[in-house]
């Protein structure tokens, strides 16, 4: 019995110390992106990325939970804008524009329930299009969990990422010029 909780405490402290060795061999920084071609000009879809009036016709999360709390603050569109939620499926947060160059770039600041990240939608012409890419960037610092989680985030994130990209064209698309 004793060569059973010798060997269970040899085992314990073996992960732990993985956990934690490991945990410090992971890069402290998460990189997600996706990226769509949208037949519309860079200033339609900016107007959309920089306001949160119609974030739930596109979001990917809106319809996991339609009836989640959303509050709006702010201004109605640009830097300062906010979007507020919470629900049993999508869990509570925020975003805000922290930065907004028309017809370029829309940067969120992110926070997942005290979980920082940032958002960030780049568009660039192409042809009488945009190409839209939407990239998530997150720092975990010295949090071991958070740089373990890391290594699975492009594949919790990433499919939600090109569900929204393909709804925001959708949208876009079907919208009158």
């Amino acid at each position: 019995m004793k060569a059973l909780l010798k060997g269970l405490l040899y085992l314990v402290v073996l992960l732990a110390l993985v956990f934690v060795v490991g945990g410090f061999l992971l890069p402290d920084k998460t990189h997600v992106e996706r990226s769509i071609a949208i037949d519309r000009p860079p200033g339609e879809v900016h107007a959309m990325l920089d306001s949160y009036k119609r974030f739930n016709e596109w979001s990917p999360w809106y319809e996991l939970e339609p009836t989640a709390k959303y509050v709006y603050s702010g201004p109605e569109s640009g830097v300062g804008a906010s979007l507020a939620w919470e629900g049993a499926k999508v869990g509570k947060g925020s975003q805000r524009i922290a930065e907004s160059v028309p017809q370029q770039k829309v940067v969120n600041a992110l926070d997942f329930d005290g979980t920082q990240a940032v958002g960030t939608f780049d568009l660039k012409a192409e042809g009488d299009g945009t190409r839209v890419t939407w990239s998530l960037d997150s720092a975990h610092g010295n949090n071991l969990v958070s740089r373990w989680f890391g290594l699975v985030l492009d594949k919790m994130v990433g499919k939600d990422y090109d569900k929204g990209l393909a709804k925001l064209k959708r949208v876009l698309e079907e919208q009158p010029r």
